[in-house]
């Protein structure tokens, strides 16, 4: 069984960096295809998430507009474990971290579909971010 666990959350200033941590275990049935992280701010339904960062087997990376520059997603495949280091971060970037991983090919693709592609993806349980003024 897939599992995916995050860690590095916390509670920070704003202007401040965090690095989030996504252990990947068992099995993953999405290999192949390209994993990252999406974030529900406070208040959000669950249908609400926005796709943070993404990264496919190449490589290749995607980001939302709101994160590029300040927010660098990376894997090291002999861990199995996917980063997102934030720097810069805002108020606004308050919200529950999840790590995914999905069956799309490409890290633009991933980008729109982590967390809302029942049966073509999974995720973890989420790490809260909180940013303060």
């Amino acid at each position: 069984q897939l599992q995916l666990v995050e860690s590095g959350g916390g509670s920070v200033q704003a202007g401040d960096s965090l690095t989030l941590s996504c252990l990947v275990s068992g099995n993953n049935r999405f290999r192949g295809g390209s994993m990252g992280w999406f974030r529900r701010a406070p208040q959000a339904q669950k249908r609400d998430r926005e796709g943070v960062a993404a990264i496919d087997d190449y490589g290749m990376t995607a980001y939302a507009d709101s994160v590029t520059g300040r927010f660098t997603i990376s894997k090291d495949n002999t861990k199995n474990t996917l980063y997102l280091q934030m720097n810069n971060l805002k108020v606004e970037d308050t919200a529950m971290y999840y790590c995914a991983v999905d069956s799309a090919r490409t890290a633009r693709q991933a980008l729109g579909v982590l967390g809302a592609h029942p049966g073509f993806g999974d995720y973890g349980q989420g790490t809260q971010v909180t940013v303060s003024s």
